[in-house]
């Protein structure tokens, strides 16, 4: 069997930046933004939104390519192409990247906060926190199963009702409910990942969520996001989109309670971050023509 191409060097940023990740990150904002009337859209203000969530998203995505990196852990993983791990590129430049996405974020995150509220400093500096903290520092809490905690707030509940609020300086009703939503969809794309890296999170003493529960257990962990994610959306006053949530994640559903492990889970990545593309656009389309 002939050894997999080694990447190009932008090719290889690019995966390190890990695409398939970025729905977290884009789909609560679309969401949020949606929770308005259309006439009211603050075209600006969403775009400052989209530029914080995805800056953060990428830079944290970066970071944990680092600290990982740096401690070994991603020795014994069989996930996605990893820079620092790699050893093709040093691990002073990937954390230049991280911090670089970082300030992106914070610069976007002032315009904004000039625009609507003060209150969006103090949560953008406690996310860029949070994103670096996650596997860097003595004691990241991504090592300690708290990682959950971390997406569940700031891509859902923050994201999705900043969002919301941005665009007319109020919550809307049922914003918590779709934060809810797209945090869970959220948490079921971390949980894909982690599922398919429980052996090598277990031998490397990283103890996600699922890698405490095993690889049969997790799957229900999975399942519960999922649950979590339709009545997000049901409770939100779309029981439209909460069937289309239910429905696609069937696949995924099935993949993860499948006896696959390791690589044979890659593609259960794929199928959330699909279902969580199209739960979005979904409920793009559904509040554009029923507000």
């Amino acid at each position: 069997m002939n050894a997999p191409a080694t990447p190009g060097t932008l090719r290889r940023w690019v995966l390190a930046a890990r695409i398939r990740t970025l729905p977290a990150a884009a789909v609560p904002v679309v969401i949020g933004a949606s929770l308005t009337r259309p006439h009211t859209y603050n075209v600006v203000n969403t775009l400052l939104c989209l530029v914080v969530a995805l800056a953060l998203q990428i830079g944290t995505n970066y970071a944990n390519d680092y600290s990982d990196g740096v401690r070994g852990t991603d020795e014994v993983r069989v996930g996605p192409f990893r820079l620092t791990a790699s050893k093709l590129v040093r691990a002073k430049a990937v954390r230049g990247a991280a911090f670089a996405f970082f300030i992106l974020a914070a610069v976007a995150g002032l315009f904004l906060s000039i625009r609507s509220t003060w209150v969006f400093i103090p949560l953008g500096i406690s996310a860029v926190a949070a994103g670096w903290f996650y596997t860097g520092g003595p004691k990241p809490y991504g090592y300690f199963g708290f990682g959950e905690v971390f997406v569940m707030i700031y891509f859902g509940f923050v994201a999705t009702v900043g969002t919301a609020y941005s665009q007319q300086g109020h919550i809307p009703a049922g914003a918590w409910w779709w934060g809810l939503c797209t945090g869970s969809m959220a948490c079921a794309l971390l949980e894909a990942n982690n599922l398919r890296d429980v052996a090598g999170d277990q031998e490397a003493g990283k103890k996600t969520l699922a890698a405490r529960l095993g690889r049969k257990n997790g799957s229900w962990l999975y399942a519960a996001f999922v649950a979590s994610a339709v009545l997000g959306a049901d409770l939100g006053g779309e029981a439209l989109v909460a069937a289309v949530a239910l429905a696609m994640y069937i696949p995924a559903l099935q993949m993860a309670f499948s006896v696959r492990t390791g690589r044979e889970l890659l593609p259960l990545l794929k199928q959330s971050s699909h279902a969580q593309w199209t739960v979005g656009a979904a409920t793009a389309l559904v509040m554009f023509v029923t507000r």
